[in-house]
């Protein structure tokens, strides 16, 4: 996947500015796109002067003028074309698991630390997801809103955001146990 798909998908509900668009990937598209501002704004022009995504100039008094974007038919097109194409596996590549690796060889003071940081970054933002489902939800019960929702694809994604910071903080706090329980241990020695 490029980065162009996921910009696509982003815009599809609303027409964005450059800074929403980013304030966008930092909260839901995060959980399965990472981006930096800036390269989203390449991405945005590039997308422009493809045809994919149109952009307006919105005159404001108090503050500088701002482009919002949408996404044009092409970009609709491009948007089917990429669904229709198999998608390819995932992998994980994570700093912290490497460190874990390594556990057995190094001091794992730092490591624990790390993990306990970790497990507390997955919570709060388990917690931020759980808090946009039942915004995106309403009242209504999940399966509810599954079967007759007007836009289940930001949900569903939103879901898979939350299992992954859920496994990942249970990961997180399993790993510091062993770990400390081991370090313990081998003090008793």
């Amino acid at each position: 996947m490029a980065l162009r798909h996921a910009v696509l998908a982003a815009l599809l509900d609303a027409e964005l500015s450059g800074y929403q668009l980013a304030k966008s990937f930092s909260v839901g598209v995060a959980n399965f796109w990472h981006a930096l501002p800036q390269q989203l704004y390449t991405e945005l022009a590039k997308l422009e002067r493809e045809g994919l995504v149109s952009g307006r100039e919105v005159v404001q008094d108090t503050r500088p003028n701002k482009r919002l974007f949408t996404v044009t038919d092409a970009g609709l097109a491009e948007l089917e074309r990429f669904t229709e194409a198999a998608a390819k596996p995932s992998f994980m590549r994570d700093d912290l698991v490497v460190k874990v690796h390594a556990a057995d060889h190094v001091d794992t003071g730092p490591l624990l630390a790390q993990l306990a940081e970790r497990a507390a970054l997955a919570r709060a933002k388990a917690e931020l997801f759980d808090r946009l489902l039942h915004t995106m939800r309403g009242e209504r019960s999940e399966e509810d809103f599954l079967r007759h929702g007007e836009r289940v694809g930001p949900y569903l994604t939103c879901l898979a955001g939350l299992a992954y910071e859920q496994v990942n903080r249970q990961w997180c706090e399993r790993t510091r146990t062993v770990l400390h329980e081991r370090q313990a241990a081998r003090a008793e020695q």
